[in-house]
């Protein structure tokens, strides 16, 4: 009531999902998340088979497709065991940006779509051993898995990421509406909270630019400043109600730094855009994209 929201979201909802999350999890024997898929406490040191991992995927991204990354604001970066919240999440490069943004270690783990993921039985015991995903299927879960889940990875260190717009859904050079989970997640976790803003992977193709930026890490205080510290019980009007104030705060700060970074991401209409189609849908399942 009153709050004012950053252009171009106003009280739009969240674009319908493109997958029928609950459907697919039916069809595969059940939908486990977070802790309980992984099986182990989230590792903040990277592993050897992670490291030579990141090495490859560089090799390719960058030297094979010759993707390129403008990024900038690390020295913001909280030195381990925070939240990085990152935003306009438009493809399956986003990940990979955000990994660029940030150091070898501590590792992150993102908060995931396990629909978009799962693609193939491989992929996903790939994931499993390598680490560095906690799905979600969106089946009708509570929320106390993935504040569980946020929790282990930040008590232990580590960076746990989530991209509070829920799909790759949206805008181009702007951001979409935010779910409040996040929020409820930072709320309940009292993390310090690293905010990412990204650009330009809303289309891929050979030699695509793409940009992101780290702002300085916020708290829960400082988006809300008439929270009076007392953290309201878990699943009440109260908590629910500062999720959503924290989470138009949040959009305010980041919507004009996407807006900022994304004309130097946009190439001139006449560039070629090799393997364009192939790329921009490489790693997601196919699917309706609303970018309006």
């Amino acid at each position: 009531m009153g709050e004012e929201r950053p252009s171009g979201v106003g009280a739009r909802r969240p674009p319908p999902g493109r997958l029928a999350p609950q459907a697919l999890a039916d069809a595969r024997g059940g939908a486990r998340e977070g802790l309980e898929w992984l099986g182990r406490v989230p590792e903040s040191h990277p592993s050897i088979r992670y490291r030579l991992l990141r090495v490859v995927a560089r090799i390719v991204l960058f030297g094979l497709l010759r993707f390129r990354i403008r990024t900038s604001g690390q020295e913001n970066l909280p030195a381990g065991g925070f939240l990085l919240v990152a935003a306009a999440h438009r493809g399956w490069m986003d990940p990979f940006v955000v990994m660029h943004a940030l150091p070898v270690a501590p590792r992150a783990w993102f908060l995931g779509s396990a629909p978009s993921t799962f693609t193939s039985r491989w992929r996903e015991r790939l994931i499993h051993a390598i680490g560095g995903l906690l799905p979600v299927w969106r089946g009708g879960v509570r929320i106390d898995q993935h504040v569980a889940a946020a929790a282990a990875v930040v008590g232990n260190g580590g960076v746990f990421v989530q991209m509070p717009e829920g799909t790759v859904s949206g805008p181009a050079g702007r951001i979409g509406p935010f779910r409040i989970g996040w929020a409820v997640i930072a709320l309940r976790t009292g993390a310090p909270i690293a905010p990412l803003a990204m650009a330009g992977t809303e289309e891929l193709y050979i030699g695509r630019r793409m940009a992101s930026r780290v702002l300085p890490a916020i708290s829960v205080a400082a988006l809300v400043p008439e929270w009076d510290g007392a953290a309201p019980p878990p699943g009440s009007r109260a908590e629910l109600d500062l999720a959503r104030r924290m989470t138009v705060a949040l959009e305010v700060i980041l919507g004009p730094v996407v807006e900022e970074l994304y004309p130097a991401t946009v190439d001139p209409p006449g560039r070629r855009r090799p393997f364009r189609r192939r790329l921009t849908w490489l790693l997601l399942r196919p699917g309706r994209l609303d970018r309006d």
